[in-house]
């Protein structure tokens, strides 16, 4: 791959931004209000939530290490990762202008489906674009600017969702012609070098599904970073995937107020998670240790998930907000290049790997709204919630202590 260069860091943050403001857009309120609209009571709206994001989630448990492994092996002269990630954005942009027409429970679910995989097709190898360019003394700084992608990305997803909140179809709309174009100018002014003289292993289906397990024993570290990095997103996942209904029905506002309290709760928690991501991969690199960073960081989301247990009101979510922002911003930036850090074979197959432990983050986002449904529904609902979130994020933090390859 070209060396890296302050364009490259440009199209890591601007495709970041796109393609998370697009996630963060749609889960937080597009998806929600669409399965509302179709719903009559809480309990249709709590569960149809879970069953699309869990039907989701069975179908792209493994769109990213797949899409990763095929990026590795991809010889063009567009390079490894571009001729994926343009595939994957034509295919979501295009099912996402057609999303809003779906009328019932099942369509949802099929084009969120096929939204899904061809997002993950677009992030994948976007993440092995980090491993590829950068070595490992500049990766924090990098993780850094996709991680302040994200967060941009996230608060201006959620504002931009919220002027069409009466509008569902025209706001998935927005967001597939944002996916496409975004995709596309990273693919022309961020060229690859061409990969088509470069030696591949000769294809052997027994090797390739091999590859996607990678032994805990043989490999701790990734086992233990994959774990921890699952556990954390499950907690932290479990909370904001339902913070819609959570407004509604434990804070107690209509649907309109709690459409317009994602958007502040969005603001308010965008600059001290902006700062967070900056400071963090700056002084990570700085300092050349992360694991502190992440314990800083469990601590901070474990603290902030606590406030509406005592404090139901949409001041103690502001709050929750808050330090969660800071929470979230430490960990994110530290945690990816960490990731690049315990990659087996020292990245020799980042698509792939990297791909496997995007499922930590996948998995949870996507396993989160149902094991939050049945907890809302069958273990004392709301405030339940916010206490099985802080035990994840607290086992998550004694998980990255084994690991032994990054200080």
């Amino acid at each position: 791959s070209p060396p890296s260069s302050k364009a490259t860091l440009s199209a890591l943050l601007m495709s970041a931004f796109t393609l998370f403001a697009t996630y963060a857009g749609l889960i937080a309120i597009l998806l929600p209000l669409h399965i509302m609209s179709i719903s009559d009571t809480e309990e249709q709206q709590v569960a149809g939530l879970g069953i699309v994001m869990t039907v989701s989630f069975i179908f792209t448990l493994f769109a990213q290490p797949m899409v990763g492994a095929f990026s590795d092996r991809t010889r063009s002269k567009f390079g490894r990762r571009t001729t994926w990630m343009l595939f994957g954005a034509f295919i979501g942009g295009i099912m996402l202008l057609g999303m809003g027409q779906t009328k019932n429970l099942f369509f949802i679910t099929l084009f969120w489906v096929v939204i899904q995989v061809a997002l993950n097709a677009v992030q994948g190898p976007l993440s092995a674009v980090i491993p590829d360019r950068f070595p490992k003394e500049r990766r924090g700084g990098a993780s850094a600017m996709m991680g302040i992608g994200m967060q941009l990305g996230g608060a201006f997803g959620v504002v931009v969702a919220g002027q069409f909140a009466d509008n569902f179809g025209m706001g998935y709309a927005v967001f597939g012609i944002l996916v496409i174009v975004f995709t596309v100018l990273f693919a022309i002014l961020n060229k690859d070098w061409s990969s088509k003289e470069a030696m591949v292993d000769p294809w052997n289906w027994s090797a390739f599904i091999k590859g996607f397990w990678v032994s805990p024993k043989e490999h701790p570290d990734f086992g233990w970073a994959f774990a921890a990095r699952f556990l954390l997103m499950l907690g932290y996942f479990g909370v904001t995937s339902y913070q819609l209904y959570l407004l509604t029905y434990y804070i107690g506002m209509s649907k309109e107020e709690a459409t317009a309290a994602v958007v502040t709760l969005t603001l308010v928690a965008f600059v001290p998670t902006l700062l967070a991501i900056g400071l963090s991969g700056w002084w990570s690199d700085k300092v050349g240790r992360r694991k502190i960073f992440i314990y800083v960081a469990s601590a901070i989301l474990a603290a902030g998930l606590a406030v509406p247990l005592f404090l139901p009101t949409m001041t103690g979510m502001i709050i929750m907000a808050i330090i969660n922002g800071i929470g979230f911003g430490l960990y994110m930036s530290v945690d990816t290049a960490l990731m690049t850090e315990v990659l087996p074979g020292g990245g020799d197959h980042a698509g792939k790997d990297l791909g496997l432990l995007n499922i930590a983050t996948n998995i949870p986002q996507a396993m989160s709204p149902a094991i939050a449904g049945f907890i809302i529904l069958n273990m004392g609902g709301y405030s339940t919630l916010f206490i099985v979130a802080i035990v994840f994020v607290i086992i998550a933090a004694f998980a990255v202590v084994p690991i032994k390859a990054v200080r």
